[in-house]
């Protein structure tokens, strides 16, 4: 079609400029999400703050602990995501066949790519859209998954997450700045 502008390629040298170099990403992304990582990335706090081990303590009750955790999962929001994509990346350097069933995935992925942009796919007498040849690559790589344990990999990740973030967050005591103003004496 004449009127519309060309889609940007992953090795477009006019996207060679991007802000989000420093990830390692030349992906298109959308502004909201351009925005809300550049929030993240900027909202990360000193590692050396977050790791401080003087400032850990076991909470006196049930209401500290509560507001400990709304504090710090707020103060740490960013630096949580960090250790969440760490673990993600545990989990998938530690797990070869689960990279195995990625690379296939991916791989089906960009190969429908590709072929999205030089012929219409028939199959059966009948065209397949890019959407459907996207889930065919899905179905076919669900197999490779299940046979690579990511189900399990999944839900270590979120638990590993979960009991890592919750404990600093339930641990970490608040700064005296930073606490709120009227606190209730335990009774």
């Amino acid at each position: 079609m004449a009127g519309t502008p060309p889609q940007e390629h992953l090795f477009n040298p006019t996207t060679e400029n991007d802000p989000l170099a420093g990830l390692g990403t030349k992906l298109p992304l959308p502004a909201a999400a351009r925005r809300w990582l550049e929030a993240r990335r900027a909202g990360v706090r000193p590692w050396g703050a977050f790791l401080d081990q003087r400032r850990f303590g076991t909470p006196r009750n049930f209401g500290e602990l509560c507001q400990r955790l709304a504090h710090n999962g707020e103060r740490f929001q960013s630096n949580y995501l960090c250790v969440f994509l760490g673990l993600i990346l545990y989990c998938l350097i530690t797990s070869p066949l689960l990279l195995v069933a990625l690379g296939v995935f991916f791989g089906a992925c960009y190969v429908v790519r590709l072929r999205a942009q030089q012929a219409p796919l028939a199959l059966f007498g009948r065209e397949l859209t890019t959407a459907h040849q996207y889930g065919l690559a899905g179905g076919i790589s669900l197999p490779v998954f299940w046979l690579a344990g990511a189900g399990a990999a999944v839900f270590w990740v979120l638990g590993a997450t979960l009991v890592v973030i919750g404990s600093h967050a339930a641990f970490r005591q608040l700064d005296p700045a930073e606490a709120p103003e009227l606190q209730m004496e335990p009774v």
